[in-house]
């Protein structure tokens, strides 16, 4: 039997799990995992169930059959199919530690996404990118030519399907045009110390002033510069005794992990925006350890 993915957001009202549930029971499905979350203060409501047809239901016809109880709850919905891999576009400048790093749990499948490009606007990384035979495109970006460059960005996007854009250390500032097409579909990475340490060398200025922790954050990218809605975060220890090298050796380990991990459950379905902040919901039992097994 496949599995499918049910994610809802609707309202907060009574008797939303009861009404999901039982129109799964009729379809003939067997729920094997579920996850929701309220949040009263916005009234609204968030669902991510995993389940599967014992009578051979398809996503189009649960969806069809669906649409009048989604009406009456005012819910957004969407079934989806965890087995088919997300088409991924990834987008690097010069610093290559994310990008390899994804591109190898990519190549063991720790990472389930299918990656159709990847876009730089320098030539560093071609020869890496084309070793794995994924198409790699070389953009330049000037402020003179920058509408032509993402005009010819997004044609990329668009002619190879892609649902999600991962700025892997891309270091050029998107235009608000390009952020409003792919709201929600766009995840950036960057050091937590954003806005205390801005400009050059982060990791110096952190070191200088005596930073004890150093992390890093991964968001949806909006217009609004690195304050796009938080998915993952995580922090490493340092101390007086560590260089300013060590700082950044340990802030590119931290920055790999944050986003592979943010990249991980957005693709799983997992993370639902909420105004300016996201809901979450944890990894379903086995997700990691049978992608690894496959």
């Amino acid at each position: 039997m496949s599995r499918i993915l049910l994610t809802v957001s609707c309202p907060v009202r009574p008797g939303i799990v009861a009404a999901i549930s039982a129109f799964l029971t009729e379809q003939g499905c067997n729920i094997h995992d579920s996850s929701q979350f309220s949040d009263i203060e916005n009234d609204r409501f968030f669902m991510r169930l995993s389940f599967a047809s014992e009578q051979g239901a398809t996503r189009e016809g649960l969806a069809s059959s669906f649409a009048p109880l989604a009406e009456r709850l005012e819910a957004e919905f969407a079934f989806h199919d965890p087995s088919q891999k997300m088409k991924v576009v990834i987008m690097v400048s010069r610093f290559g530690h994310c990008l390899n790093d994804l591109l190898y749990r990519w190549r063991i499948g720790a990472l389930p996404i299918d990656i159709v490009a990847v876009v730089s606007n320098h030539m560093d990384y071609q020869k890496v990118v084309v070793n794995h035979d994924i198409p790699f495109h070389c953009i330049k970006v000037t402020p003179q030519n920058k509408p032509e460059a993402e005009a010819e960005i997004m044609r990329v996007v668009r002619d190879a399907g892609a649902e999600l854009i991962v700025l892997a250390r891309y270091m050029q500032i998107l235009s608000d045009e390009m952020c409003r097409e792919m709201s929600g579909r766009i995840i950036n990475i960057h050091h937590s110390f954003l806005p205390s340490f801005k400009g050059a060398n982060p990791y110096k200025q952190a070191f200088e002033r005596g930073v004890k922790l150093i992390g890093a954050t991964s968001h949806y990218v909006t217009a609004d510069l690195d304050e796009g809605p938080i998915i993952e975060q995580d922090t490493v220890r340092v101390t007086h005794a560590q260089s300013p090298g060590d700082y950044v050796s340990l802030g590119r380990d931290v920055e790999s992990a944050v986003l592979s991990r943010a990249i991980h459950a957005h693709i799983h379905r997992r993370v639902f925006l909420n105004g300016d902040k996201t809901v979450v919901f944890p990894a379903s039992p086995g997700e990691y350890a049978s992608e690894r097994m496959g």
